[in-house]
């Protein structure tokens, strides 16, 4: 099996998951009902019809961005029998307006308009002429019009009601453009926070409720971290290297059904859905920005569809240009003579990252499409930091003060190459669907680490050097298949392979000074690779009752992991043949608005590759670093209850209470250990599996509009959490309660002129797992749950000011991050071998100047020149 990891295409892509309504796709009709063929000009059922309007919301505000279907009925041959298709159809404006063009005008229409968060409305239209071998019209609006019939026919406002579903489409708010809470998921439009404009995922999900994102990019969830996908599928990319101006809305799962990877422990998913037309005619967005410390920002995205093709193309390119001041001190208990140490750090990086999308979707027919897509995302990056190192001892034998001032410049960069396959198929059946996907990618990254440590008081320098390079390598398979038994009962299945290969190559060096030659370090050079495979397949049947809904689901995964030290010939293996997840929600509906959920879930949580990686990391000299191969997954069994009562008025209250189980918690830990060559003494930081955890809370997310100027979003979430780590170290037990509040204020001016506050308030917090998701890919897992301390609390406010132009197509946005320089997260960690402080800040009030644009038209022919004179000139125009 391990032969054939090296075989796979060099590829990354997490692509467009295919969602979207075949809107466009319509005909004229087939009926002839004066005779003559459609659109001929004798007299026939001609196209020349218009229907246009308003969608709006309960307030009679537009709503944009709604889907709205002009639906026919046509006889089908195969069934012989009339049947339903698609004649027109298109997305509102951002005000609400429609216009449905160049429709036949004879018989019935039904129109249909949808949009998430509202419930579908559904009427009948006509042009008051009637179709082939009608008496009298089935109804008023197709009855024969007296004299000339209007072929421009206004329908007016076209007012949506909020919805009120079961399981997983229930929601309770009344702006479903800015938010939508549901029981089993949070989503939330990135395009409407204004804060994020130019950043990073990292700044977009910073104002997202229930999460946190420290200042290298970790996320969590609840004070656990999550997994990461894009487009429903888990991606390689890591949040700064995913554009905020790319990203359409975030989901958030707190605790995600059997359907999904089990992947995620403690914590749940965070789905980024990137930006994607599909809308007939072409359509686009370009951008640009700056910021204070001089980066540059730009990108585009250009989609293009007609008839069975849709083309799309995006780009971003991000410049980094990054400031951040650490401090750190240590109280050492161990070593002759003891030690105090304070070490101060200034780091300032400058770096890339570019990312490119390109893709075609084919519509096969009406119920097949494929898509094929590949994507290309660079980075480099230059960080340069300089550390002063104060302490009362250096050398075993001196006492006294001294210091010592180490110039750390790295230079790191990677590569991620990647395509996708995507294949839908839609059955005569409503709801009835099969999906299959394909996606492999190939990661590389190098890195080259100079350390020059100068001792002040002497003549002494030390030069180190650390250069790594390596890749990963990922191939997804994945089916789904979607059955609705009947309107009440449906069933879902699916199977998925995720396969991965991991190579890292490390070597430490010294320089000697006698022949000024690099001398490698034996007992750190490392080789070393891994393979990890995990299957998976899983069914759910859910079912929908009058007051209440349940659905039932179990996952299957087997999953193998084998490193190995190619220079020793060491192998580490650890395999689980199979495991099982299962899943339970039952929702009940109190009343027509109130509803209640419970649910139970078990997930994983396999340790990523640097926790297992087993040499040591010396970028930090008073926190050295080393993985453990030994590391066996962790197994988390959740439980949540869920309350969600909206109120008059755009009010409304998401209320959950949660608890969680771990056992085999990967939990972080430090012990000393004596260098053989210095005979210097250092601690280590590395990983192990404890006995168990515990975590459980209270979150509530509330919404308020305040007539049409004020909206305030908050979210609160009250934890507390418990870790037995006293098979690592005899009583090592830490329990804590912790509180986290988060507030994002909106305020519409006059003038199109809008503001926004984000706020966020963490208090001291056992240390959380990282998701990955940091600069460099969470090479070290960020931080990670220890029962050695807690995190330090810490607060911040960003702002924007928003400005729309020329009729909402163009954007001007101003924004601030950490107004009042507050941002500082730190840590306090106590053991029997030392105490330390340490605290840590990057880019405050930065400022970012950001304009965007966007653009497009809807038409049918674009690729086409079309007669649009009925003269003798004949005179032909792009459309």
């Amino acid at each position: 099996m391990k032969n054939y990891w090296n075989t796979l295409f060099n590829a990354s892509l997490h692509t467009i998951a295919l969602v979207a309504l075949l809107l466009f796709s319509g005909g004229s009709f087939a009926q002839q009902p004066w005779g003559g063929t459609p659109g001929n000009g004798s007299g026939g059922n001609r196209n020349i019809g218009r229907f246009y309007g308003k969608v709006v919301d309960e307030n009679g505000k537009g709503v944009g961005y709604a889907t709205v279907q002009l639906l026919g009925m046509r006889f089908d041959t195969v069934s012989r029998s009339l049947q339903e298709y698609l004649i027109s159809g298109q997305i509102t404006r951002d005000n609400g307006d429609f216009s449905l063009e160049n429709l036949p005008i004879a018989g019935d229409f039904t129109l249909k308009v949808s949009f998430i968060g509202y419930a579908e409305i559904e009427q009948k239209v006509s042009f008051g002429i009637p179709g082939p071998g009608a008496g009298r019209a089935p109804n008023a609006s197709s009855k024969p019009a007296q004299g000339r019939p209007n072929l421009d026919k206004d329908l007016g406002n076209i007012r949506l009601s909020s919805s009120a579903e079961t399981l997983e489409t229930v929601t309770v708010t009344a702006d479903a453009a800015a938010a939508t809470l549901a029981l089993d998921r949070r989503i939330f439009r990135v395009d409407k926070n204004s804060t994020a404009a130019g950043g990073t995922a990292e700044d977009a999900l910073r104002n997202i409720p229930s999460l946190s994102v420290d200042i290298d990019g970790n996320v969590t969830m609840r004070n656990a971290a999550p997994q990461i996908f894009i487009d429903g599928r888990p991606t390689t990319l890591t949040l700064d290297q995913i554009a905020a101006d790319a990203i359409e809305s975030v989901e958030v799962i707190t605790n995600p059904s059997a359907k999904f990877d089990a992947s995620g422990g403690q914590a749940g998913i965070i789905n980024i859905v990137l930006k994607k037309e599909r809308r007939i005619g072409y359509n686009g967005n370009l951008r640009t920005g700056l910021d204070s410390r001089g980066g540059l920002n730009a990108g585009g995205d250009v989609n293009a569809r007609e008839g069975k093709f849709n083309a799309f193309i995006s780009g971003n390119f991000n410049q980094r240009r990054s400031w951040s001041q650490s401090e750190a001190y240590r109280q050492n208990f161990f070593g002759n003579p003891l030690t105090n140490q304070l070490q101060t750090g200034e780091n300032e990086m400058q770096g890339f990252f570019a990312m490119g999308r390109a893709g075609l979707d084919w519509f096969i027919d009406n119920r097949n499409t494929l898509t094929i897509s590949g994507s290309l995302v660079r980075g480099k990056f230059n960080p340069q930091e300089l550390i002063n190192i104060a302490t009362d001892s250096i050398f075993s034998g001196r006492t006294g003060f001294s210091q010592a001032l180490r110039d750390a410049s790295t230079e790191r960069g990677f590569r991620n190459l990647g395509g996708a396959v995507l294949y839908k198929r839609l059955f005569p059946k409503a709801g009835r669907e099969l999906t299959a996907d394909l996606n492999i990618n190939n990661i590389t990254n190098s890195g080259d680490n100079n350390f020059t440590t100068t001792f002040l008081g002497s003549d002494f320098i030390s030069r180190e050097q650390q250069v790594s390079s390596g890749g990963s390598k990922f191939l997804t398979v994945q089916s789904d298949y979607v059955d609705p038994i009947n309107d009440k009962m449906k069933f879902e299945a699916g199977a998925r392979a995720a396969i991965r290969t991991f190579d890292n190559n490390n070597v430490i060096s010294f320089l000697n000074p006698a022949n000024d030659t690099w001398v490698v370090v034996p007992n750190f050079a490392s080789q070393y690779k891994f393979d990890d495979a995990v299957y998976a397949a899983y069914g759910s049947f859910s079912h929908e009752l009058p007051k209440w809904g349940y659905q039932l689901g179990l996952r299957a995964e087997s999953s193998t992991y084998t490193g190995r030290l190619p220079e020793s010939g060491d192998a580490f293996i650890n395999d689980f043949p199979l495991s099982l997840f299962p899943s339970v929600f039952v929702n009940y509906k109190l009343n027509e608005e109130d509803n209640l959920q419970v649910s139970y879930t078990r997930r994983i949580q396999r340790p990523n590759f640097f926790q297992l990686m087993p040499f040591t990391d010396f970028s930090d000299s008073l926190n050295l670093r080393r993985g453990n191969p030994d590391l066996l997954p962790e197994f988390t069994s959740s439980m949540e209850l869920s309350y969600q009562k909206p109120f008059s008025k755009g009010h409304n209250i998401l209320a959950s209470v949660y608890y969680k189980q771990t056992n085999g918690l990967i939990t972080a830990f430090q012990f000393p250990e004596t260098d053989p060559l210095s005979n210097n003494d250092f601690v280590v930081s590395s990983y192990s599996n404890s006995n168990q955890a515990q975590a459980y809370g209270l979150e509530l997310i509330l919404r308020n509009a305040f007539g049409k100027i004020f909206e305030l979003t908050s979210n609160i979430n009250l934890y507390n959490s418990r870790v037995d780590a006293s098979n690592v170290e005899a009583g090592l037990i830490d329990e804590r309660f912790s509180w986290f509040l988060k507030e994002n204020l909106t305020v519409k001016l006059p003038a199109q002129f809008t503001v926004q506050l984000s706020g966020e308030y963490q208090s001291r917090a056992a240390f959380s797992p990282s998701a990955g998701s940091g600069r460099w890919g969470g090479h070290w897992g960020g931080p990670t749950n220890t029962a050695q301390g807690y995190t330090l609390d810490y607060w911040f406010v960003d702002a924007a000011l928003r400005k729309d132009l020329f009729d909402r197509r163009a954007t001007l946005t101003l924004n601030v991050q950490d107004i009042f320089r507050s941002r500082r997260t730190g840590a306090y960690t106590a053991s029997d071998f030392f105490i330390q402080d340490n605290w840590r800040i990057r880019n405050p009030q930065l400022v970012r100047l950001n304009f965007s644009y966007r653009f497009g038209k809807m038409d049918a022919s674009l690729f086409k020149r079309k007669n649009t004179r009925t003269n003798s000139e004949g005179m032909e125009l792009m459309q």
